[in-house]
């Protein structure tokens, strides 16, 4: 496979820049290291072998996202597993940031028990710093419906939290 557009380029740099981000977003799903390795990379794949569907790089960073939520979703499918699965020491240990993470294993408890959709709202919101905007586009939903799936999802978080303290 032989890149040479400048579309290619910038996709390849996005990509470069962008892996540690990738990463988390992947690992939020599986609780995984090995797991989100692999997601990453099969998203990748797939993002090089259909980079002729991105009509404009403008939207790279949405196709690309999207690319990657949905081959979460198809692994937590195939490998029909809980979204329990590995610990948070592994995510911590891979970011090198423990000291954050460590103090927010509660909100990552609370936020395993929301429905995946959900969940999904809620790290590209937050996690990812994604616009309402760009969670709509990667989701294929209207913003009236991420606006209000988020607003489930923090009433939901909200009672979940309340309960581990």
């Amino acid at each position: 496979m032989m890149l040479t557009t400048r579309n290619d380029k910038e996709i390849i740099e996005f990509i470069k820049d962008n892996q540690e981000y990738f990463f988390r977003v992947a690992f939020s799903y599986v609780k995984n290291q090995d797991q989100a390795l692999d997601i990453v990379q099969e998203a990748i794949v797939k993002a090089l072998q259909k980079r002729y569907t991105l009509r404009h790089i403008e939207y790279l960073k949405t196709w690309f996202y999207r690319i990657l939520v949905n081959e979460c979703f198809a692994t937590i499918k195939k490998s029909k597993k809980l979204l329990f699965l590995g610990s948070y020491q592994d995510f911590e240990e891979s970011l090198k940031t423990k000291d954050k993470y460590h103090e927010e294993d509660e909100l990552y408890h609370a936020m395993d028990l929301l429905e995946p959709k959900l969940k999904m709202i809620i790290i590209l919101r937050f996690f990812e710093d994604m616009k309402i905007e760009e969670i709509a586009k990667i989701t294929r939903t209207n913003t009236n419906t991420v606006k209000t799936r988020l607003y489930k999802a923090l009433k939901i978080l909200k009672m979940n939290m309340e309960e581990f303290v």
